[in-house]
């Protein structure tokens, strides 16, 4: 039977926004909204958060959420997410990382995400894209990719570069990513690689080890709360969102 996880890493000390986790918005805390609406997704069988202080266990727990404590001394979510797999031990077929500050993010965007790696199964990873307005803000991951929608490479560069002619288009990374439970092995017990350190992008590892990544292009506006006025946004945001409606005051 094809079962799949979905696994929610979150580092409490945030370089760029400490304690973004347990950050309110609305009357909860970011990580539980990544929670409930992950939640709400239809195609997983079962929903972690993956954390690494006793701070976030106790509020997951408050609100009921299944969480999992992990090490400190992970660099990435991927990596921590690998240890909380480990210590479920039960025998999944796909596993879904959802980003842990993504407060907004929309639950059919995971199911599709699902659905598109079952039917592209000769694929280590899918990593869905958004079509955003061309920025060159450093925070926004973009995606090259080949015709094929292979992944080539990811960057937070002025990529591609206005040379000849220009864009008013990038594809975003979306912080919504599905393994095969092999492909999340071979990434975790990999050294991170240069490019993952320069660019400080977790996934340039799995293409520096030769891992296929495919992805496709999704909607929404989904974002992350990587700085201060991201909160703020989310924040504002999330007064009319159609979700927060549904699981808010639960």
């Amino acid at each position: 039977m094809h079962k799949v996880v979905g696994l929610i890493p979150t580092r409490f000390n945030s370089r760029r926004l400490p304690g973004k986790s347990l950050k309110m918005i609305g009357n909860l805390p970011l990580i539980i909204h990544t929670y409930r609406r992950t939640k709400l997704a239809k195609k997983l069988d079962d929903v972690y958060i993956c954390c690494d202080t006793k701070e976030v266990v106790d509020v997951a727990k408050k609100y009921n959420a299944k969480v999992i404590l992990t090490s400190q001394k992970h660099k990435c979510g991927s990596d921590r997410i690998y240890e909380a797999f480990k210590k479920i031990k039960k025998n999944y077929s796909q596993i879904v990382d959802i980003q842990g500050d993504e407060p907004l993010i929309d639950p059919k965007n995971i199911d599709k995400v699902v659905d598109f790696h079952k039917r592209n199964k000769k694929y280590d990873i899918i990593l869905p894209n958004l079509p955003t307005k061309f920025t060159t803000d450093p925070h926004i991951v973009r995606l090259i990719f080949n015709q094929s929608k292979e992944v080539l490479f990811l960057t937070r560069s002025n990529t591609p570069y206005h040379f000849i002619r220009s864009t008013n288009i990038i594809f975003k990374h979306l912080s919504v990513v599905s393994f095969k439970p092999s492909a999340l092995k071979s990434y975790a017990t990999s050294a991170q690689s240069k490019l993952e350190k320069i660019e400080d992008i977790e996934l340039l590892r799995a293409i520096d080890i030769g891992l296929k990544i495919k992805t496709f292009s999704l909607r929404g506006d989904s974002f992350s709360v990587d700085v201060p006025k991201n909160l703020i946004d989310a924040r504002k945001k999330m007064k009319s969102d159609k979700y927060y409606k549904l699981y808010g005051n639960s």
